[in-house]
């Protein structure tokens, strides 16, 4: 299950109420530098401007395809191991703004993993060291590592991707 933290909110949806949980400021700041990075073709500015401006703990050789956007009002709360791919047009979140209440979580991503294009990662999830997620998954629980997973709802494909395929 998702390992996120429960705040509720008196009055109108939590998402009407979102300046009193971040500044603006941090919010305009952070949608420039992701909007750059989502476009930019340097992997390394990619990652300089995710750790330094952003405050992610990004790994060695982490690569972010084109059009990845990260959560704009809590991205400090993601973390990608060395050598892990993330791909195009993948969204990571760490908050959710809902009716009574908004959560936030942590989501972990390990080393050498494969993010598909197109994926959801919802907060709160840990995904494990060298684990593979289908392209268009919902990642809505943790993901073992070494484990193929894929879907929505996601489910798991292969249990150990080490193992040699069964022959037919």
């Amino acid at each position: 299950m998702r390992n996120t933290d429960k705040y509720p909110v008196e009055g109108p949806n939590s998402l009407w109420q979102v300046y009193k949980t971040i500044s603006r400021f941090k919010a305009v700041r952070n949608f420039i530098f992701i909007q750059i990075s989502r476009y930019a073709p340097s992997l390394p500015l990619k990652r300089w401007i995710y750790r330094h401006v952003l405050g992610m703990k990004v790994g060695e050789h982490a690569s972010f395809a084109l059009m990845v956007m990260v959560d704009v009002f809590f991205p400090e709360k993601i973390e990608v191991g060395d050598n892990t791919i993330i791909g195009y047009n993948s969204t990571i979140l760490t908050h959710e703004y809902l009716i009574k209440e908004y959560r936030l979580g942590r989501v972990k991503i390990g080393s050498h993993v494969m993010i598909g294009a197109n994926t959801t990662i919802l907060p709160g999830v840990t995904i494990g060291d060298h684990a593979v997620v289908g392209a268009g998954s919902v990642v809505h629980k943790d993901v073992a590592p070494y484990s193929f997973v894929a879907g929505n709802p996601l489910r798991v494909i292969r249990e150990d991707v080490r193992r040699a395929e069964p022959e037919r």
